[in-house]
């Protein structure tokens, strides 16, 4: 299953708490929209305001992620990470740790 490493549970708990976003709302990774892109050409992340039911909850330190069956399937083995540089947070797919 998904892990989710201390910077990227800081970086959601950061991103959900804006006032912007909807109380309750969540992180979702989904395969990115086709658009003619190759299939498989990467994932999205995005948040929403409530994981669709079929979604894979990953639970991290007071945040959850939400995964899409698909890219639940592909993220079994992975780390989600983020790299926080001022307002900007880029987060990062990577091998768990063993």
């Amino acid at each position: 299953m998904l892990t989710i490493t201390p910077q990227a549970e800081e970086a959601i708990r950061g991103l959900l708490s804006s006032e912007t976003i909807p109380e309750g709302a969540v992180l979702r990774i989904a395969p990115q929209p086709q658009d003619g892109a190759q299939p498989g050409a990467g994932l999205a992340v995005t948040v929403v305001e409530s994981a669709p039911p079929e979604d894979q909850i990953v639970e991290g330190d007071e945040v959850a992620v939400a995964v899409e069956p698909n890219a639940a399937e592909v993220l079994a083995d992975k780390e989600l990470d983020a790299d926080v540089t001022g307002e900007q947070i880029a987060f990062s797919i990577g091998e768990q740790a063993a």
